[in-house]
């Protein structure tokens, strides 16, 4: 799959499996809250990377690299929260907080490049 050869893709898929995993620990009366929210933006990230580019034009591709961002803004506002309840510890709090801000700033690395292709 062409996509597998994207790092950002990859980088995107292994953070939102990592916050599967993390997020199993979390009290079951979040399931449909924050646990929810939590992985639904964890998948957003790496979902919008792949349908940007499977789209037909860069204009698309940096559109979704735009909304992928968003998910990763989302999902450390969300982390935020549970390391301030008690739900995750400042290690794994830490640790996703530092692959959140190195994703983020190849994303906007990738938008750059393909800007400056046009």
């Amino acid at each position: 799959m062409e996509i597998e050869r994207l790092n950002i893709w990859k980088l995107g898929v292994e953070l939102a499996k990592d916050v599967y995993i993390l997020t199993e620990k979390f009290p079951k009366k979040e399931v449909y809250s924050l646990t929810d929210q939590i992985r639904r933006a964890a998948i957003s990230v790496p979902s919008n990377i792949a349908e940007g580019k499977g789209r037909s034009s860069a204009k698309d591709f940096i559109n979704f690299l735009s909304v992928a961002r968003g998910s990763l803004y989302e999902l450390a506002t969300q982390l935020y929260i549970a390391r301030e309840i008690g739900y995750l510890t400042e290690q794994d709090f830490s640790s996703l907080s530092n692959r959140i801000e190195d994703l983020s700033h190849k994303i906007i690395a990738m938008t750059k490049y393909l800007r400056s292709k046009k």
